[in-house]
């Protein structure tokens, strides 16, 4: 018993390391600072990826900005669509906002 005692408390800083930094995620996606990302805030941030790849800012991914070089090209709207339904899929509770665990989580 005692030894599970000691386990957890080593474990306690892991655990609120771990916390921290899914905060942290969290802000970089909260703009308005409500503590909670929205549908537009997440395609914004996302859509970050998409402008750094996109070398000629044509708002298209060509074969030769996308990662392996090849593929079919990908425009602005494609991606956020992507990214809407990826937000939709992580919003777990439903009501539009994605708090530090939902916004971490692997994609259901």
């Amino acid at each position: 018993m005692r030894r599970l005692v000691w386990i957890a408390l080593c474990l306690l800083p892991l655990a609120a390391a771990a916390q921290d930094s899914r905060s942290a995620y969290l802000r970089q996606f909260d703009t308005d600072g409500n503590g909670c990302v929205s549908e537009s805030e997440y395609v914004a941030y996302m859509s970050r990826g998409f402008a750094q790849m996109d070398r000629n800012h044509d708002g298209v991914l060509e074969a030769d900005e996308l990662p392996g070089g090849r593929g079919r090209p990908v425009t602005l709207k494609t991606w956020q669509d992507s990214l809407r339904r990826q937000f939709r899929r992580l919003d777990r509770r439903h009501d539009g906002c994605l708090d530090a665990q939902e916004l971490t989580a692997p994609p259901g």
